[in-house]
């Protein structure tokens, strides 16, 4: 894993003791062959067949991906192979990550009763969005989508008490969720978030917006690489795609900062009124 500026700010954190005593689960097995496959110069269909094949859940989810009506097939797919000629190899990379990191980081409560519906959903909106940008390849979209809040079930499982600060945090106006969770537990799932993207290997820029997708001061500060900075906008984008499927209000931090994210990526109302629709299938396709 190459050196990025965030490992200095996470080498930091980690020498804390709120953030020493937490546990960071080690990258999946499964995960690392993924990412070999992903690494090669060119997909193999094979790898990924034996890959989803050694596991029957995971071959379990791309069929049942392949035959959900998003695809609307005449005849069931019954095999692996089957289903990735369905789905295609990318999208079934990608849907085999969000498998594999749902079951590595299994958390028993009902705050997270719909957690990674909403992370699998922000994953698809942030890719969806960067193919229409070109400027942001939509692979690096989808990773930072689908672990965007991954330090919270972490956090659920390391920290007492951190399920009732994440009901306190949603309520409260006088400050925001990350100081919520700070003024708590001295720490928050940002960091704790960007510490996981790099434990399990993710690029750097991933992990540098993972870190600061609740600081939009982020969006105006050049030591930030416009990629990170646009992933920034990009997360706020998909949250209010995802919350307008879920039926959810939007957050105060849409109402405070869409605007700039919009312009930050030059982004009109008619065009996210178009992805409202244009997600609608792929959001409703999703069961993991």
């Amino acid at each position: 894993m190459t050196t990025h500026p965030i490992d200095q700010d996470i080498q930091k954190a980690r020498v804390l003791p709120a953030v020493r005593a937490i546990v960071i689960p080690p990258c999946p097995e499964s995960l690392l062959r993924l990412q070999a496959i992903v690494a090669a110069p060119e997909l193999d269909p094979g790898a990924i067949d034996q890959l989803a094949s050694s596991d029957v859940a995971m071959a379990a989810a791309l069929i049942r991906q392949a035959n959900s009506p998003l695809y609307a097939l005449a005849q069931p797919v019954q095999t692996v192979g089957m289903a990735l000629t369905v789905l295609g190899l990318r999208p079934a990379v990608e849907l085999l990550s969000a498998f594999i990191t749902r079951h590595a980081l299994q958390v028993r409560s009902p705050l997270l009763e719909h957690f990674w519906e909403s992370s699998q959903r922000r994953a698809i909106a942030c890719e969806h969005i960067g193919r229409q940008l070109y400027s942001l390849d939509p692979g690096l979209g989808y990773s930072f989508g689908l672990f965007c809040h991954v330090g919270m079930p972490v956090l659920v499982k390391a920290v007492r008490g951190y399920a009732s600060t994440v009901t306190e945090a949603l309520a409260r106006r006088d400050r925001t969720f990350t100081q919520t969770e700070n003024a708590n537990h001295r720490t928050d799932h940002a960091v704790v978030g960007a510490i996981v993207a790099r434990t399990w290997h993710l690029p750097g820029d991933v992990a540098q917006a993972i870190w600061l997708h609740h600081d939009f001061s982020c969006l105006h500060a050049e030591q930030f690489s416009p990629e990170v900075r646009r992933l920034v906008a990009l997360g706020l984008l998909a949250e209010y795609l995802v919350h307008h499927h879920e039926g959810l209000e939007p957050s105060r931090e849409w109402q405070q900062h869409g605007a700039d994210c919009m312009a930050a990526l030059d982004v009109s109302h008619d065009e996210l009124n178009h992805w409202i629709d244009e997600l609608y299938p792929a959001f409703e396709a999703v069961r993991l």
